[in-house]
């Protein structure tokens, strides 16, 4: 994780105040903090395509156990189960947010660290 990840000022300030409401464990902040406070902030139509945002669908290859997993992430207030989409602020939504194909990323997660590879990020909204 020593590349500088990519955010819109949006995300940014809600990643912000998800740390401030002290949402995330204490290893997470410490990470997210580092991650902001190294981040370039952009417009939504700067935003490069193959980075992680809100309105991404990313597919990612697990480290350690090989196998690849597909995510939709989503405003929090338009997470839906049934939809099958995740808010960008849950666990798996803040290590990825941000990167881009082809990063490698190493994130504390409340069961274990994982190591995991961004095969591909589709832009839909």
């Amino acid at each position: 994780m020593s590349q500088n990840i990519i955010l819109t000022t949006g995300i940014y300030d809600l990643i912000k105040d998800h740390i401030r409401r002290k949402k995330v464990t204490p290893r997470e902040e410490e990470i997210l903090k580092l991650e902001l406070k190294n981040a370039q902030q952009v417009t939504r139509v700067n935003l490069p395509e193959d980075v992680v945002s809100v309105g991404s669908r990313v597919t990612i290859k697990d480290l350690d156990t090989e196998e690849e997993e597909v995510y939709l992430f989503v405003a929090p207030d338009k997470a839906k189960q049934k939809n099958n989409t995740r808010s960008i602020l849950t666990e798996m939504g803040l290590a990825l947010v941000g990167y881009k194909e082809g990063d490698l990323i190493n994130w504390p997660f409340k069961d274990a660290d994982r190591q995991m590879e961004i095969l591909k990020v589709q832009r839909l909204a």
